[in-house]
């Protein structure tokens, strides 16, 4: 007996077909309370479907599921839709006893481990497109929990045979001869996985997380997957990406992360509007890892809005990152690096004319005094930007320079500043005090008392200290005759004969000591008449 058609269905405009009313409610529970109310018999009724998962080809496997009583060959490549517009049409148990869809669909999805490689492939692409559904019938959670487990175990089954054009596209990506190549590599599944949405991509990494999958993978598959489809993009796709991508690698172990895939993501967002709290996570890792990176990272051209060269602000920003709670927290080999990246940094920026004082010496000062062993390349820069900045006022002038510790200066630096007229005299004097200090402290730490092993050594003993006494009354005496109130040229010709001093004085220290310690090992008799020692020059 033929079946009467007295019901049309649109399935979101694509097809409409035409069935019966009764088989379909039997099954439906979203079609039998549609037309419970409704006790007339109507002729020409018709149903709109919208947004119905699967399609019209998903429709059309329901109403052989209907009107075959339930009796339909489900497999891997159909059942994410159908279980999908089951939960659509609640087709459950509450309406068709225990030949309904969802039952069937789920008995299929629990064998899912037994499923190859593309055929979980297909399923997760259905569960794209059908994101809401996917997810709310929990089918979603149980394609993700398969992958993740098949990526864990990297055990991936022979791709099967098929014609089916919809998955064609997954399908081609899977060939049984590259099987043990994959095998081998941490990384294969980066192509394949890469073709999905970044919404999908943001629930599997979260579920990797939590399932405690290596962070350094994920971290690598995340950086590739934004570099793979950063280029097809549109500027909201791109967007989108950067921001849920950021997101999820600061979720990651810090260490996992690569510091130049870092800073290839903020060389494109720094031309996407993309949120300011996506941008200081984005930072904030970056600068977390500051040293690791080289002086061409950091040459970042300025925003058009702003006139600096450089990026300084930006730079400042990682260097605050890096400190976090304080340098005492860091090793000191950590410091080490940034500040000589910085001060690769600074050179860099002084020749620049519109950065200001302030910038620059905020630049120097970040660092903590611990974390350069020498300021010399400091105040090479701070020639440069006076040089260049050549109208600055005696006041900038004195603040920028202020950055410099000049104890930790080299005698060759200290004569460059005496001989400086882009250096305030002041400062200059400064220089200089701080060298003759730091040979006082070195002559007093030679004055440790030894024992007297013999005459030669007791003579040595006491020329060392008429010596070294007579050295610090002439410190003493050219300093007495810095006078800062006199003008510029003769403060100059006197910083520069003390600066020639300090370093007579110094190589006579060294000469005195190695002298010294040779006359002390050779052990001559008392008789002997010691050799002269050197002298200081009057």
């Amino acid at each position: 007996m033929s079946v009467c058609c007295d019901l049309q269905v649109d399935v979101n405009g694509e097809q409409v077909f035409l069935v019966n009313k009764q088989v379909i409610s039997y099954y439906s529970g979203r079609i039998s309370k549609l037309f419970s109310k409704s006790n007339r018999a109507t002729r020409n009724l018709k149903v709109i479907l919208h947004k119905f998962p699967g399609g019209a080809e998903t429709f059309e496997l329901l109403t052989r599921f209907c009107y075959k009583k339930g009796k339909i060959h489900i497999n891997p490549i159909s059942v994410c839709n159908l279980h999908c517009a089951a939960h659509f049409m609640e087709m459950s148990k509450s309406f068709s006893g225990t030949q309904n869809l969802i039952e069937q669909t789920e008995k299929l999805l629990e064998g899912m481990k037994f499923w190859t490689w593309s055929e979980l492939l297909v399923a997760l692409k259905q569960c794209q497109d059908l994101l809401l559904v996917a997810k709310s019938s929990g089918i979603l959670e149980k394609c993700l929990d398969s992958l993740i487990e098949r990526l864990s175990s990297c055990e991936v089954s022979p791709c099967p045979s098929t014609s089916s054009t919809d998955s064609s596209e997954f399908l081609s990506s899977c060939d049984t001869g590259n099987t043990e190549r994959m095998k081998n590599s941490l990384t294969w599944w980066f192509e394949d996985l890469g073709a999905f949405d970044v919404n999908l991509i943001e629930m599997l990494v979260k579920m990797m997380i939590s399932k405690n999958f290596n962070h350094s993978i994920i971290s690598r598959f995340l950086f590739y997957y934004q570099k793979s489809r950063f280029a097809s993009a549109t500027s909201d796709e791109k967007i989108k990406m950067v921001e849920k991508v950021v997101e999820l690698l600061y979720s990651l172990d810090l260490s996992t992360l690569s510091y130049k895939s870092l800073f290839g993501i903020l060389r494109v967002a720094l031309n996407l509007n993309i949120s300011k709290c996506c941008r200081n996570k984005l930072e904030s890792l970056i600068g977390s890892l500051l040293d690791q990176a080289t002086l061409d990272n950091l040459l970042i051209p300025s925003s058009a809005e702003r006139t600096y060269l450089y990026d300084v602000d930006l730079v400042l920003r990682f260097l605050k990152y890096f400190l976090g709670k304080g340098a005492f927290c860091l090793p000191m080999s950590r410091l080490k690096k940034v500040a000589n990246l910085i001060d690769l940094y600074i050179a860099e920026a002084a020749p620049d004319p519109n950065l200001k004082p302030a910038k620059f010496l905020a630049l120097i000062i970040a660092l903590p005094n611990s974390a350069r062993d020498s300021y010399d390349r400091v105040y090479h820069a701070v020639d440069l930007y006076l040089e260049v900045h050549s109208g600055l006022s005696e006041e900038d002038k004195m603040r920028v320079c202020s950055g410099i510790n000049y104890d930790k200066l080299s005698s060759e630096v200290a004569n460059h500043i005496a001989q400086n007229i882009k250096i305030p005299p002041k400062l200059a004097a400064e220089a200089l005090v701080s060298q003759q200090c730091k040979l006082k402290s070195l002559l007093e730490d030679t004055d440790q008392p030894k024992p007297v092993m013999d005459s030669t050594c007791s003579f040595v003993e006491r020329e060392c200290t008429r010596t070294k006494n007579k050295t610090h009354e002439q410190i003493v005496l050219y300093a007495r005759k810095l006078n800062l109130s006199d003008e510029n040229k003769k403060l100059k010709v006197h910083l520069q004969g003390m600066q020639w001093r300090v370093l007579e004085l110094e190589k006579v220290c060294k000469k005195m000591h190695t002298q010294m310690t040779k006359m002390m090992k050779s052990r001559l008799p008392n008789n002997t008449t010691p050799k002269s020692i050197p002298r200081l020059c009057s």
